[in-house]
C-alpha cells in the first residue's frame, strides 16, 4: 500500500467520522524534500485514541499500541508505521522529568507547540485538498534555506521539552542544515534545562548524531552550546590546548571528534562509533607535563576503561555495549605499542586471544585513531598498520587462535595429574596456554599433552 493510499484511505473514515485529520512532522518534511519516509504521523482534531480504533479494520492494520494517557495510538500498515494524535501540547514543569500534556483546540494551536517551523507543516488529505500544506511558520522557506528554526521563542520552545535542544542538533546534522542565530543563542540560554531529561532520551538523541554520515557536525555543536559538558563532561573536558614552557599538546576533543569522522566513513556500527567518541576519555585526569618527555597521559587507556562504567551507567547504555566500549578503550593503545616494539607472533598472539570477536573492531580503531597531519609520521603508521594486518592475518591462520584456549581440558589435566578441582588445575591450564602464546609449543593438543607430562613434576611441586 502506498502512503497516498493509507492518506486517502484515512480521509474516507475522517469524511464518515465527521473529523478533521491532517498529516504532519517528518513525513511531511520529508514529503516537500522529496525524500522516502517510512513513518507517518497524524493529528486529529479530537480525541487520537478514538479515530484509531476506527481506522485499524479499513487499513488492515496491525501490531496497534494504545497510549491512553498520551491520547496516542500506533500501528503498522505494511512497512508503515502510523500515529495518531489528538491535537495537543507538551510541557514539562520547571524539575520534571515527565511532560505534561494538555489537548488544544485545533490544529494551528498544536503546529505552534511543535520543535521546528520544518516540523511545524500539515498537509490536507481529503479528497478536495489533498496534498495541500498548512504551514503557518513558513517551514518550507527553512526547507528551502536549510535552516532549523523554532516556530515560538526559542526559550518558550525549549522550555516545553528541553530534548530539543539537542534535536535540534541532530537534525541539522541528518539534513545538512544549519541552526538559526537565534534558535542557537536560544540553546546557550537554556542548555542547563537538558538536565530534567531522561537519560534513556538523551541517550537516543546522542546514537542518532553519531549515526549521521559526518558526526563531527553535531558533536562540535553539542560542544560550542554547552550541550556536550552536561551530556559527557569527561569528554567535554578534553578541549583546550595547555601551554608550559614551550611545551604544548594537541587539542583531544578535537582529535576525538577527528576520530570518530574516520570510524564513520569506515563502519556504520554505532558502537563502534561511540567507542572512537570516547577512545580517550581518560587523558584529562592523566595529563602530566614530565621533563624530558613532554606532556604525557600514562596509563590514559587503564583510566579511560574505569571511567567507562560511569559514562554508560549515565547514558543508560546496556551491560554488554559497555562492556564491548570498555574492553576497546582498555586496549585501543596496543597494536600500536606491539608495532613499536617489533611485531613479534608471541605480541600478536596475545592481542588475538585477549580481544577474541572484538579484534577487527579494534583494528578499525586503531585505523581511526591515526590523526597526524605530519605526512613522514603517516606514512609510518599507515605501514605499520599494513605490517600487523598481515601479521594477524599470518599468526590467526597458522595457530587457529580465533577461539583460543588450552588443548587439553580441565578433566583430563586433573586425570593426568591425580588432582582434585582447584587453583592447581587452573595454574596448569594457564602454563600451557601461555606456552602457546609464547610460541614455545604450537597450538595443537598432542604437543600441549606432551608438554604437560613433561613438566607436571615441576608445576606440583
Amino acid at each position: 500500500m502506498t502512503p497516498e493510499k493509507i492518506l486517502q484511505t484515512i480521509a474516507k473514515v475522517a469524511v464518515k467520522e465527521k473529523t478533521a485529520v491532517y498529516a504532519v512532522g517528518g513525513f511531511v518534511r520529508d514529503r516537500v524534500m522529496e525524500r522516502p519516509c517510512k513513518d507517518i504521523d497524524m493529528v486529529v482534531d479530537g480525541s487520537g485514541v478514538a479515530f484509531a480504533k476506527k481506522i485499524i479494520e479499513p487499513l488492515k492494520a496491525e501490531h496497534e499500541v494504545f497510549f491512553e494517557d498520551f491520547d496516542t495510538a500506533r500501528m503498522q500498515v505494511e512497512e508503515y508505521t502510523i500515529e495518531f494524535a489528538g491535537a495537543r501540547k507538551e510541557s514539562y514543569e520547571k524539575h520534571s522529568r515527565k511532560p505534561k500534556v494538555e489537548r488544544v483546540e485545533n490544529i494551528a494551536e498544536d503546529l505552534a507547540r511543535r520543535d521546528f517551523t520544518i516540523n511545524a507543516i500539515a498537509m490536507h488529505i481529503d479528497k478536495e485538498h489533498f496534498g495541500e500544506y498548512l504551514d503557518p511558520f513558513d517551514g518550507q522557506s527553512d526547507i528551502e534555506r536549510k535552516i532549523i528554526r523554532t516556530p515560538m521563542e526559542p526559550s518558550a520552545t525549549f522550555s516545553d521539552d528541553p530534548l530539543r535542544m539537542m534535536r535540534a542538533v541532530r537534525f541539522a546534522a541528518q539534513l545538512g542544515f544549519g541552526i538559526d542565530g537565534v534558535t542557537l543563542r536560544g540553546i546557550k540560554e537554556e542548555v542547563e534545562r537538558i538536565s530534567i531529561v531522561s537519560w534513556e532520551r538523551i541517550r537516543d538523541e546522542l546514537l542518532k548524531m553519531l549515526a549521521v554520515t559526518k558526526p563531527s557536525e553535531a558533536l562540535n555543536t553539542l560542544f560550542t552550546t554547552g550541550l556536550l559538558a552536561y551530556i559527557v563532561p569527561e569528554v567535554a573536558v578534553l578541549h583546550g590546548v595547555e601551554f608550559v614552557g614551550g611545551q604544548h599538546h594537541k587539542d583531544q576533543l578535537a582529535h576525538s571528534i577527528k576520530v570518530t569522522d574516520q570510524m564513520a566513513a569506515m563502519t556504520e556500527n554505532v558502537s563502534l562509533r561511540l567507542a572512537a567518541f570516547l577512545h580517550d576519555v581518560g587523558k584529562a585526569p592523566t595529563k602530566r607535563l614530565k621533563e624530558g618527555r613532554g606532556w604525557t597521559f600514562d596509563g590514559h587507556e587503564v583510566v579511560g576503561a574505569r571511567m567507562i562504567t560511569e559514562v554508560g551507567r549515565r547514558l543508560r547504555l546496556d551491560t554488554d555495549t559497555v562492556k564491548y566500549i570498555r574492553k576497546l578503550v582498555r586496549w585501543h593503545l596496543r597494536p600500536q605499542v606491539i608495532t613499536a616494539e617489533g611485531v613479534t607472533d608471541s605480541a600478536v598472539r596475545r592481542i588475538i586471544v585477549n580481544m577474541g570477536d572484538w579484534l577487527d573492531d579494534l583494528i578499525l580503531l586503531y585505523r581511526a585513531d591515526i590523526t597526524t597531519q605530519n605526512p613522514k609520521k603517516l606514512a609510518q603508521r599507515e605501514k605499520d598498520f599494513d605490517v600487523l594486518m598481515r601479521r594477524i592475518e599470518e599468526v590467526r591462520e597458522r595457530d587457529r587462535l580465533r577461539a583460543f584456549q588450552s588443548p587439553v581440558r580441565g578433566e583430563e589435566i586433573m586425570q593426568l595429574c591425580n588432582l582434585t578441582p582447584g587453583k592447581e588445575v587452573g595454574k596448569i591450564k594457564g602454563a600451557i596456554e601461555e606456552a602457546i602464546l609464547e610460541g614455545v609449543i604450537p597450538n595443537d593438543y598432542e604437543a600441549a599433552k606432551r608438554y604437560l607430562l613433561e613438566h607436571k613434576v615441576e608445576w606440583l611441586t
